[in-house]
């Protein structure tokens, strides 16, 4: 079994910070790629950014100089930087993984979600 847990998000005024962490647990025999998504209420959900098990990242073009994602690879653990936060930025944002249980059988693997509010 394979867990993915998100912590930190709330409620930030507009030009605020946040700093999103998700952390895997369980029968984990490697990581591979990691990332961020989100989902505001009426869209769908939508790629923040990834980072590659060798640190090579990826962001959407909305989140590029404000966002920076980075993992531990010790601690299973990846992070969200968010800085000058807008409010449309405002969704559920997910962790997910692509995780290996056993050498060369992986699955993706979502967090339960993290709710992030910018607002006045």
């Amino acid at each position: 079994q394979v867990q993915l847990v998100e912590s930190g998000g709330g409620l930030v005024q507009p030009g605020g910070t946040l700093r999103l962490s998700c952390a895997a647990s369980g029968s984990i025999f490697s990581i591979d790629a990691m990332g961020w998504y989100r989902q505001a209420p009426g869209k769908q959900r939508e790629l923040v950014a990834a980072i590659t098990a060798g640190g090579g990242t990826n962001y959407a073009d909305s989140v590029k100089g404000r966002f920076t994602i980075s993992r531990d690879n010790a601690k299973n653990t990846v992070y969200l930087q968010m800085n000058v936060l807008k409010p449309e930025d405002t969704a559920v944002y997910y962790c997910n993984a692509v995780i290996a249980t056993i050498p060369r059988l992986s699955h993706v693997y979502w967090g339960q979600g993290t709710q992030v509010t910018v607002s006045s």
